[in-house]
């Protein structure tokens, strides 16, 4: 069976619950709570349909990580990347850069989340 190279993913915040408010905002989903072996490690994950495109991953609070700073940029998939973009600014977040071409790609706008993660938002119109 042929799998997409990203299985997984974590963004990794301070506060949990402003975080997980603005991507709930921002991307119009429901983040479900992650049972973790660890009581130190609390997550929040994304909608995990098997049979839709792309990979998943989930919100996580853990005592010696902190979030912002780091170099990977997780792109959420979009219908019009320009929507969710419209909703960063009022969830908490800050639009770094509105919607843009990527050529034959299609489209991106970049924001930066509640917690200072970098994020992007990908759409192929």
């Amino acid at each position: 069976m042929k799998m997409n190279p990203v299985g997984w993913f974590e963004i990794y915040v301070e506060d949990l619950a402003r975080a997980t408010k603005f991507y709930e905002t921002v991307l119009g989903v429901e983040l479900s709570k992650l049972e973790s072996p660890n009581a130190e490690i609390e997550m929040m994950a994304f909608p995990m349909d098997m049979e839709a495109i792309g990979a998943t991953g989930a919100l996580c609070k853990m005592g010696d990580v902190s979030p912002g700073g780091n170099s990977t940029m997780v792109y959420f998939n979009c219908q019009d990347c320009a929507t969710e973009a419209s909703r960063v600014e009022a969830a908490g977040g800050k639009l770094c850069q509105p919607k843009f071409s990527i050529g034959q790609y299609g489209f991106i706008a970049i924001a930066s989340d509640t917690e200072g993660n970098m994020i992007g938002l990908y759409s192929q119109v």
